[in-house]
């Protein structure tokens, strides 16, 4: 890679970015000047020093509890989320940059999900095609005309982002659903606060423990008309979810109570919380439970998760529900490749955060170019989350290409296709010594009368060497994210 800035020493003395944009070097063309004070720091420390630090984070990790849950896995159901101790550094320009493209992009899509539900302009222009819409899984009909406090459908939002060989970021996929991770951005923080004073001393990084407040403040905003006090609670499936730790945290850091669908009572169109003192009204619900399971007399009849009544309380307008149900037609990735429309319609503006190129295997185009270049793209079922279902064409076996091609053959309105970006590296800690391992970026927006996003966000990072699967359930781990002043 050449001359990237000052020169490496201590840990990073044999890193090898192998060609790859580096979050810490840069590149020949666009050196990290920005992360040259930390290179410094890092340079003084030893590679025996930063594995006993690393055991002791990892140790706390366990200690505290922050675990997420992976049922594929009888033997092992709670697993910390691996923590890696080299910090993803980020510069105030690129920051300012995917502050601002973030905003944007929350903004569209809320205009987005109230146009659908409401007048449904953008579909009668031929934009977006109608049944891409309204032929999606995740479009609730009940929402019709229902309208949301502040016009608000995404109250927090996950939008992950890769940086690719020139340097730029760019958009993956929106979450606007549930999207899940923060506790681990806030818990990175603290985990090298207390491992790294030395390494963070005098550097100049943005806060991101103010996070609950920001929440709370965002969710009280978006209470019902008329309240003085708003009660916010944080709904749960339950101690079986995989982000139940996600759940207390948030909840503690809200100073909400925490409750599961049983806790919950609706009279006459109100939500009440059940406490040994009575019942306590209900303004605002944060739900980390699906649509499907929020209300059984509405939705899935069998569902024990949410509370009987809710859709008819929410309709009235007497509760407010984050995120808005039906949200998750606006994260769907065949939807996702017309955002940079959904942009322009709307705000006429250029996305400021480009997608990545896709083709829509539901379009004759689409589908024709991704049975031609198989080999080339990276396939994804556009209903499948956390990592599960992609097909990476270049890294796939004969076997596995064929497989792929009779799957989307079979069902091509569920993939996308897109060409596999190289994701930029950071150095991570490894059993070796210290390596580049791939990272993708997911900050975390919270919407209320305006658009705040969190000055960071969750960094993860595929542990594997060579893979560019990031996701927790497929063995990645996370870094904490450090945004200059």
């Amino acid at each position: 890679m050449g001359n990237t800035g000052a020169a490496a020493s201590g840990p990073l003395v044999a890193y090898d970015p192998a060609g790859f944009f580096c979050e810490m070097l840069g590149s020949q063309d666009r050196p990290a000047e920005h992360t040259q004070g930390i290179r410094k720091l890092l340079g003084a420390l030893d590679l025996g020093d930063l594995r006993g630090r690393a055991r002791d984070a990892e140790l706390e990790l366990y200690s505290f509890g922050i675990t997420f849950t992976v049922y594929t896995q009888k033997d092992a159901i709670d697993r910390i989320l691996p923590f890696d101790v080299i910090p993803r550094v980020i510069s105030a320009e690129d920051w300012k940059v995917i502050e601002t493209g973030v905003t944007q992009r929350v903004t569209a899509l809320n205009l987005f999900l109230w146009d659908i539900y409401h007048d449904q302009k953008i579909l009668n222009d031929g934009v977006v095609p109608r049944e891409l819409v309204e032929g999606n899984p995740n479009f609730c009909p009940a929402m019709k005309d229902v309208d949301v406090t502040k016009g608000t459908y995404v109250h927090i939002n996950g939008t992950d982002l890769v940086r690719g060989d020139d340097g730029r970021f760019v958009v993956l996929e929106d979450n606007a659903r549930c999207p899940s991770g923060v506790s681990y951005v806030v818990e990175n923080r603290h985990l090298m606060q207390r491992s790294f004073p030395d390494l963070m001393a005098n550097i100049g990084i943005r806060p991101v423990s103010n996070y609950g407040q920001k929440l709370h403040d965002a969710l009280v905003d978006v209470a019902p008309e008329g309240i003085p006090s708003p009660q916010v609670v944080l709904l749960s499936p339950g101690t079986y979810n995989s982000a139940y730790f996600e759940h207390i945290f948030l909840a503690r850091e809200m100073g909400v109570p925490l409750v599961e669908g049983s806790d919950l009572v609706v009279e006459n169109d109100r939500v009440y919380m059940k406490s040994i003192d009575g019942l306590h009204p209900v303004h605002v619900i944060y739900r980390r439970i699906g649509d499907d399971f929020l209300d059984p007399e509405a939705f899935n009849p069998d569902s024990v998760l949410g509370a009987k009544g809710l859709m008819a309380a929410y309709k009235k307008g007497n509760v407010t529900l984050a995120n808005a149900i039906g949200t998750g037609v606006a994260d769907d990735k065949a939807v996702y490749a017309y955002m940079p429309r959904i942009i322009r319609y709307y705000l006429d503006e250029e996305a400021i955060l480009s997608n990545v190129d896709t083709h829509i295997c539901r379009e004759p185009e689409g589908l024709a170019y991704t049975l031609d270049n198989l080999a080339n793209l990276v396939v994804k079922p556009v209903g499948e989350a956390g990592g599960y279902g992609i097909t990476v064409g270049p890294r796939a076996s004969q076997a596995e290409l064929e497989k792929c091609r009779a799957d989307v053959l079979a069902d091509p309105a569920n993939y996308i296709a897109q060409p596999m970006i190289n994701l930029s590296v950071c150095p991570t800690l490894t059993d070796e010594g210290v390596g580049a391992r791939h990272v993708d970026l997911r900050p975390f927006a919270v919407t209320g009368r305006s658009t705040w996003v969190l000055p960071g966000g969750l960094s993860r990072v595929a542990l594997t060497e060579g893979s560019i699967i990031v996701n927790s359930s497929q063995g990645g781990g996370s870094k904490d994210t450090w945004v200059l002043e």
